[in-house]
This record gives structure tokens, sequence and C-alpha cells, in this order.
């Protein structure tokens, strides 16, 4: 019992070799950890200091990653050019701008949830209205759903439909095979 209690020591955080990796694998996972972390720290600079910042990252496979504020195009062209930012009240009206565009992709977004849901309703009860009518006619509910009884029943059916189809089918037979020499003009 005592042993089962005893927790091994785990290594924990241990300071790594500044190096390469070798492995495909380990590096992928080492560049997404990191990429990330490097984004926070970016996005925690801007946050804390009202810095504006911009990251261009390549990854081993040759994907392009960024993230700038408040965008990367801006504060790659505020470099290359060297011209400042626009006015603030400028980031402002842009800003605005934005917030329009995402209110009305939000009420869109709201509207197709609506009619989502809508049309999930319908849904549920075309699916209600379809069981309460297999509960009316058990003879449209699929076979292997029916009771022992309402198979009996179902075969008695079937054995006297076959029976009306073969005496209409003979009767048929018969007055193709002798037509009638009289025939009956305006129903006399």
């Amino acid at each position: 019992m005592l042993l089962a209690m005893v927790k091994k020591p785990s290594k924990g955080r241990q300071k790594i070799e500044i190096a390469k990796i070798q492995k495909k694998n380990h590096l992928q996972v080492a560049f997404s950890k990191r990429r990330s972390g490097l984004f926070k720290k970016a996005s925690e600079l801007c946050t804390l200091c009202g810095a504006n910042v911009a990251i261009i990252v390549f990854s081993p496979g040759g994907k392009v990653f960024s993230f700038g504020y408040p965008d990367v195009k801006t504060i790659v062209n505020q470099f290359f050019i060297c011209k400042p930012l626009p006015e603030p009240n400028v980031l402002h009206l842009i800003e605005a701008h934005k917030n329009d565009s995402f209110q009305e992709l939000n009420m869109q977004l709201t509207q197709v949830l609506n009619q989502l849901e809508a049309e999930k309703k319908r849904g549920e009860i075309l699916s209600k209205m379809r069981r309460e009518s297999q509960n009316q006619y058990w003879w449209e509910a699929p076979i292997n759903e029916l009771s022992l009884l309402e198979l009996e029943q179902l075969k008695v059916s079937m054995e006297e439909l076959k029976k009306v189809v073969v005496r209409q089918g003979d009767k048929l037979l018969m007055e193709a095979s002798n037509p009638s020499p009289f025939y009956m003009i305006n129903g006399n």
C-alpha cells in the first residue's frame, strides 16, 4: 500500500540545448509551441505599451504565419516607406468601419442561425408527423419493426390481396380471350 502512494520524482522543467532539432515531428511541435508563445508576447507588448508590432514567420514546411497590430501590412509599409501611421482619429474611423462590417456580418450570421434553427424545428415536426402516421398505419412501418401479431395480420392481408389480384387477372384474361359480340354504344 505504501508503495502505491509514493510518486516517482519527475525531471520537471529542464533547460534544453539550443540547437536545430533533427526529428521532423519534434521540430514541427516545437515550432508550433514557440510560434504561439511569440505571438502571445507580441500581443502583450501591444496591449501593455501601445506598440505597433508586426511578426512574419515561415514554418519549416514553408507556410507563412503573421501577427500584426494594427495589422501586418500597415506596419510593414511604415517600415519600408518610413511614413508614420495615420492619425489616431483616422485609425478610429478605420476601426469604426471594421466594427460596422463585423456588426453586419454578425447580423447575417444571426439570420442564418435563425433559419437553421427554423429548418431544424421543421425537420423535427416532419419526423414527428412521419412517426405518428406510422403509428396510425402499422403496415407502413419497416417490416423489422412489426410485432409477431402485426406480421401475422400482414401475412393474412397479403394472402387476401393475392387472391383478389389473381381473380381480377383471371377476369381480365377471360375478357381478352372471349371478346363480347355485342358492343355497347352510349351505355345501351
